[in-house]
């Protein structure tokens, strides 16, 4: 009997139509195409609710006002736990839905930053991709970076601090962060994927406005040191505990552009790259035209930071690199990355129905392996009482 995958996207986040994409195009298509599963969308809305139905599949529905007429007739899901998962459709005739197996492609708050994958482990089913605790660190990027320090891993010099510290000590929050870090800076939202949020910066005026842009998004902000001679490379890696990085990538701007929203997102199409590799972020190289030297070295620090974070499944790490002084940094890592960067593993031989049947099996192994440890424990305390 073929196992039902339940794909969960959308969300309550700024990343909602990125995620769309990702569930949409990189995830159920190749998990149909397998043929080995039956596979129901979830798309969960901006203000939360949860709707299951095979119109939720075609991208078509998600142009313009369709999904809005959509829910508005359409009646949410229940979910029910009874040691497992299902998905209750009312109705004329009331469906039953069991999840045999969650696939997230939520990006951001609710979702990849651990929220989803907490419920799916009281669920107490195998879901892909990282667990909640690595997840919490991976999308909170001061968390991440100091991860990473402790293990020796280099990063660059950042300042962080809280939306309500900002707000009832300006001054203060702004003397901090230009006496630690020299312009120019980047300041970001510490808890968002897609570049939402994020400013480059090149002097004090430029710093306040941007931190309340931040602050809009997040209520931790994080200001980071440029890296001088900079080339920006990522590398997403796939496995639990034997891993496989891809192609370490190089994404590729305009003159001094970063890659800010329209950057990643709406410019890629438009772009004169030659015969240069079409991405998530736009044209790249791929892959990256490095020393073979900081080639490796970007193939180490990556998986070094997947496994002291925690990361399983799949994950894509991303680090600046300072060619001159030939230092690696850690910038980041995005435990759900953008259409899970099917062109790169595309790249490096994988295809999209492999990559996605590995991460099944990879869900189902870590599975197995979690039901060996106990989880509870039997004594007489109750009796004193």
């Amino acid at each position: 009997m073929k196992k039902t995958i339940a794909v969960f996207f959308g969300g309550r986040s700024t990343e909602h139509d990125i995620s769309i994409i990702t569930a949409l195009s990189s995830v159920i298509k190749p998990l149909e195409l397998t043929k080995k599963y039956i596979v129901v969308p979830v798309y969960i809305t901006k203000d939360g609710q949860w709707f299951s139905d095979e119109k939720l599949k075609d991208i078509r529905l998600f142009r313009g006002q369709a999904i809005d007429d959509f829910c508005a007739k359409a009646k949410p899901v229940a979910v029910v736990f009874d040691g497992g998962m299902i998905l209750r459709k009312s109705g004329l005739r009331n469906k039953d839905i069991r999840v045999d197996i969650a696939f997230p492609a939520m990006h951001g708050p609710y979702g990849e930053d651990g929220s989803l994958m907490g419920l799916l482990r009281m669920a107490g089913i195998p879901f892909v991709g990282s667990d909640m605790p690595a997840s919490v660190i991976a999308m909170d990027k001061v968390l991440a970076k100091q991860v990473a320090q402790a293990n020796d891993i280099p990063t660059s010099k950042f300042v962080f601090f809280s939306k309500a510290e900002f707000d009832g000590s300006r001054d203060v929050i702004i003397k901090k962060v230009i006496s630690n870090l020299t312009f120019p800076q980047f300041v970001k939202p510490a808890h968002l994927g897609s570049s939402i949020g994020i400013t480059k910066v090149n002097n004090t005026d430029e710093l306040s406005n941007a931190i309340e842009v931040a602050t809009y998004y997040d209520d931790k902000i994080i200001v980071e040191e440029a890296v001088e001679n900079l080339v920006e490379v990522t590398v997403p890696i796939m496995g639990n505990d034997s891993l496989r990085p891809s192609l370490v990538e190089r994404p590729l701007a305009h003159g001094d552009d970063f890659f800010d929203f329209d950057t990643k997102y709406m410019n890629g199409g438009k772009k004169s790259g030659g015969s240069k590799q079409t991405g998530a972020q736009g044209y790249s190289e791929l892959p990256a035209k490095l020393p073979d030297s900081l080639y490796q070295a970007s193939l180490d620090i990556a998986q070094k930071v997947y496994r002291v974070v925690g990361c399983e499944g799949i994950s894509r790490v991303d680090l600046l690199i300072d060619t001159k002084s030939e230092t690696v940094y850690f910038n980041e890592i995005n435990p759900l990355p953008g259409s899970l960067y099917a062109h790169n593993w595309r790249a490096s031989g994988v295809s999209s129905i492999e990559l996605v049947s590995r991460l099944v099996e990879l869900a189902e192994e870590r599975f197995a392996r979690n039901k060996k440890i106990e989880t509870t424990f039997s004594s007489n305390f109750l009796g004193q009482f």
